[in-house]
């Protein structure tokens, strides 16, 4: 193996010393005054061995344990001080997680409440946390194992997976899905394999991708995962999975290998594991990349009422970025935020990166709460595009090759950097979202504001060498509104999760076409039907990298509930048996516009200049827009004329793309020629290849809200028609 592809240095690893067998346990625990690591035998609820580690400098305790090897369960104990005010809470009677296990078995429903303080009530904690006093009780039996794995194996066995396709960055198309409620209800997917990562290589699965001209997958998180302490109290779990365990491992709820169980063995954590590369190796087979949405900004650990499983029982004060009081910081609104100043951390993170790059042929991630990784304490944790943990990614050999997606921001101090990342970043684009929302469905949107999104807002990303696909142009995400519900609900209607829909966003620039909810009534649904198509083609059609939401193709409604993070049911899982089928078409149609027409998917920033400017903004009137008309919130009709071809090649056609959001009759005057239409949102039209267009001349009716998409043919320099 080459450097780049080691094994991590740290946790458990096989090897040989002085030609005897045995596993070498290295843990970083700086502050600690011992660490033993626990032997386990399967299904035993106690260890059977206890070896203590050696401090090796560095902070690393390690020791070479002879006769043991891939397979053997472990788990760690850490003894130290317990000073609650300095930020200590070593407690030797907790058995502890390695954060560099490769794989863990065990029961994790109830994790939460593993609380290294003594707590009568782990639901409904009372006590200070300046008062809390440790936990003498031995918690083995309530804990999953770790388990020793041949990393040298699972590099080898990442190695077989299929390459990832090479995917121009213009023509990325990302969906947004959950592995377990993307194919749960799906009809033609065995029912033992709904919703696993065997299902989302269901033939039948990777088609409809196909069909949508989807070229990158974005799951969310599948890093095992926990529900939190108020979930387990309301009987409901954390369905979305931002609440990682194991960095290093896929979560076996999404597993068929396992039946959606946890492993018992390491048998079947394997299984969990040869599962998600299978996944992976067809899909890359089938010219689809996979994106994983990961979550280091925070851990499961929680607030300090919540469980101590890991990281928190081997050095708090160094895992986490502390605040006063031995109380950790709370970047990420969920009770405490990683330290990414520190250099273990880092290569923790590095690590597990690289780790699922390699051992699992992934090829990018999407950072949930990306700021929290480049906050940087030497500047008081402010946001530092340029942070250590930052650059590390940046540079790394494995890591250059690879998508990074930054959701740009947290719920800290200055937590809000949309534009702010560095070169190399893509970023969600909330400013697109908010302006095309806005635009569409009444929210005093003016048409310099769309044009601004729709160019890929170049405000905030045409700086640092920064490419228009930096901007990942959304109109709705997992977290908030889906499509159906964004133009059917005026309010968030999220009781179901048990906190007096007080959960949720509630600022989302919906709308309900006259009445809230579900409808028969004629006037209304053609309304919606109105919104949800231009809604669609303006994504489609704008410069940047369009991402869609797993459903929105095909209308699936969560009932107005806009943070459905709670909800394993019906209200996620999709629901394929009612899915609107000429909507799907539609969506199709779309994306196939995009990949035909080099206008929808430039790779450079236009400029407007020139001769022939390669993007001119026109008025009804035929005529350029004048500058004081741009912000005007009376006008709702918008123009853009594109001249671009692909690469360096001359154009050989122009595109007018029309945004009419006013529901009344308008014309719109043309550009001298014939034009051919190929897309009408408001008729549910888009022209296939070999099928009857429309050509107009002159003038364009525009009788209801819609996007239009229109080309002319550009005569090459000899006078032959292209």
């Amino acid at each position: 193996m080459t450097p780049s592809c080691a094994a991590p240095a740290l946790g458990a690893r096989p090897c040989s010393q002085e030609s005897v067998d045995g596993v070498r346990f290295a843990v970083w625990a700086p502050d600690a005054h011992a660490l033993d690591v626990c032997l386990f035998d399967p299904g035993a609820p106690v260890e059977q061995r206890r070896v203590a580690l050696q401090p090796g400098g560095d902070g690393v305790w390690s020791a070479f344990v002879p006769g043991v090897g891939a397979g053997q369960l472990y788990g760690l104990r850490a003894s130290g001080p317990w000073l609650p005010e300095a930020g200590h809470r070593f407690n030797p009677a907790r058995l502890l997680l390695d954060p560099w296990a490769l794989a863990l078995v065990g029961d994790t429903d109830r994790l939460a409440l593993q609380t290294g303080h003594a707590c009568a009530d782990p639901l409904h904690p009372t006590q200070a946390w300046s008062e809390h006093q440790p936990d003498p009780t031995d918690n083995a039996a309530h804990m999953p194992r770790c388990v020793v794995v041949d990393a040298q194996a699972e590099l080898a066995a990442g190695s077989e997976i299929a390459p990832g396709p090479a995917i121009a960055g213009e023509r990325v198309v990302i969906y947004e899905a959950h592995v377990k409620a993307l194919t749960r209800l799906h009809p033609e997917v065995p029912e033992h394999q709904r919703g696993t990562y065997a299902a989302l290589a269901h033939p039948a699965v990777v088609q409809h991708l196909q069909r949508l001209g989807i070229t990158t997958v974005c799951l969310l998180p599948v890093h095992q995962h926990i529900s939190e302490r108020h979930l387990i109290e309301r009987a409901l779990s954390n369905h979305w999975g931002y609440n990682t365990l194991n960095a290093f491992a896929p979560e076996p709820a999404y597993a068929a290998a396992t039946g959606g169980q946890a492993p018992a063995s390491a048998a079947d954590a394997a299984a969990v594991r040869a599962e998600f590369r299978q996944m992976v190796d067809t899909l890359h087979r089938a010219g689809i990349e996979v994106v994983l949405d990961v979550v280091f900004n925070h851990t499961a650990e929680s607030d300090l009422n919540g469980p101590t499983l890991s990281w928190r029982g081997l050095g708090q004060t160094h895992w986490y970025a502390m605040g006063e009081h031995g109380v950790p910081h709370n970047f990420s609104g969920t009770g405490n935020s990683l330290a990414f100043s520190e250099p273990r951390v880092q290569q923790w993170v590095m690590d597990s990166l690289r780790w699922w790059v390699q051992a699992f042929g992934v090829d990018g991630f999407r950072f949930d709460l990306a700021v929290s990784l480049g906050r940087d304490a030497a500047l008081g944790h402010a946001f530092n595009p340029r942070s250590a943990m930052m650059d590390a990614m940046a540079q790394d050999p494995v890591l250059r090759g690879v998508r990074l997606i930054a959701e740009p921001w947290d719920v800290g101090p200055d937590g809000y950097h949309t534009g702010g990342f560095e070169a190399g970043w893509w970023e969600w684009n909330d400013r697109f979202r908010d302006g095309v929302r806005a635009f569409w469905l009444g929210h005093h949107g003016t048409r310099g504001e769309l044009a601004t999104r729709t160019c890929a807002s170049g405000d905030l990303f045409n700086q640092r060498g920064r490419r228009p696909t930096a901007s990942v142009n959304m109109v709705t995400a997992h977290d908030g509104f889906n499509l159906a519900d964004l133009i059917a609900y005026q309010h968030k209607h999220n009781a179901a999760n048990g906190e007096d829909n007080r959960d949720g966003h509630g600022h989302n620039l919906s709308a309900n076409g006259g009445t809230e909810g579900a409808t028969d009534d004629p006037v209304v649904l053609h309304r919606r039907g109105l919104w949800r198509r231009a809604l669609l083609a303006t994504l489609f059609c704008a410069q940047g990298t369009p991402q869609l939401l797993a459903g929105d193709e095909f209308g699936h409604s969560q009932q107005g509930n806009n943070n459905c993070y709670c909800q394993d049911n019906e209200t996620t899982w999709l629901d394929w048996a009612h899915a609107d089928t000429e909507l799907t078409g539609f969506v199709a149609g779309l994306a196939a516009l995009r990949r035909e027409h080099p206008g929808l998917r430039h790779a450079h920033w236009f400029s407007g200049e020139g001769t022939t400017p390669d993007i001119a903004w026109l008025d009804t009137d035929g005529l350029p827009m004048r500058s004081e008309v741009w912000q005007a919130r009376d006008r709702h009709t918008l123009t853009a004329l594109i001249t671009v071809a692909e690469g360096d090649a001359p154009p050989f056609e122009r595109l007018l793309l029309v945004w009419h959001a006013d529901h009344g009759h308008g014309q719109l005057t043309l550009p001298p020629g014939g034009w051919v239409v190929l897309l009408d949102s408001a008729c549910a039209r888009v022209a296939r290849p070999g099928q009857a267009r429309d050509t107009v001349t002159g003038r364009l009716a525009l009788r209801e809200a819609g996007v239009w998409l229109l080309v002319q043919g550009l005569h090459a320099p000899g006078g032959t028609p292209p």
